[in-house]
């Protein structure tokens, strides 16, 4: 379990500040509803930012991730002794996150009766495509997890000094330039258990959890996590 509260705390902070600013620019009678990408993109970078400064605080890597945790474990940057407890804290702190998200805006919810016409759907836990096409959403999936992973793997311990604000601005970056096609989940517990949450829970006047997509933002980043961890092996 070395590492489960650092990767707990850590997701956690992420998701509240990254889901919140979805609940944030969403629903309706929110002070911040229909801001626009750029603002997305920066909240869910500083929300990396500080999860990744709280994680290291409490003795993980500060991954966040499983398509990190994963990828960097099978090709040997990672002990795979670690990757249990890691996994878990991440799951169940991004599940918590979305509680908390949903807490936060609970009056909204309730007042968004319209459901998704006034902002509330999954869209805001959980991410889906702008032009459906499965084959080419898991593409993009995959292709903005590699350069996401890919970058990591080249900057050492990301937990220290400035590097999580390092991490941060890439993720801005990522969001910016290669998210803008499926919403760049690039984490499969970030959409997974929030959208969880999302289905199981009294969240007032919801809709559908999207199911049916939900594959795309679990393979696509283990796929492009895999892959960038291979290619660093190789030319290491």
């Amino acid at each position: 379990m070395s590492g489960f509260m650092g990767e707990f705390l850590g997701t956690l902070v992420l998701i509240v500040f990254g889901v919140g600013s979805g609940a944030a620019t969403n629903l309706k009678g929110n002070y911040a509803r229909n801001q626009n990408w750029t603002f997305i993109a920066l909240a869910w970078g500083l929300a990396v930012t500080f999860g990744v400064y709280v994680a290291g605080q409490f003795g993980s890597q500060g991954h966040l991730n499983p398509a990190l945790t994963i990828g960097f474990a099978a090709f040997g940057f990672f002990p795979w002794s670690q990757v249990g407890g890691y996994l878990l804290g991440q799951f169940l702190g991004a599940f918590l996150g979305a509680v908390i998200v949903m807490i936060q805006y609970y009056p909204h919810f309730k007042g968004a009766r319209g459901g998704a016409a006034d902002g509330n759907s999954v869209g805001i836990f959980a991410t889906g495509p702008a032009i459906k096409n499965p084959l080419f959403n898991y593409l993009s999936e995959t292709i903005a997890t590699f350069f996401f992973v890919f970058v990591l793997l080249n900057l050492g311990n990301f937990t220290t000094g400035l590097k999580p604000l390092i991490v941060g601005l890439l993720i801005v970056v990522v969001g910016q330039t290669l998210g803008g096609t499926t919403g760049f989940a690039i984490n499969p517990a970030r959409d997974f258990a929030p959208r969880l949450a999302y289905a199981i829970l009294p969240v007032p006047n919801k809709g559908s959890a999207n199911w049916s997509y939900a594959w795309v933002p679990i393979l696509g980043p283990l796929s492009g996590g895999l892959i960038a961890a291979a290619v660093e092996a190789l030319l290491k």
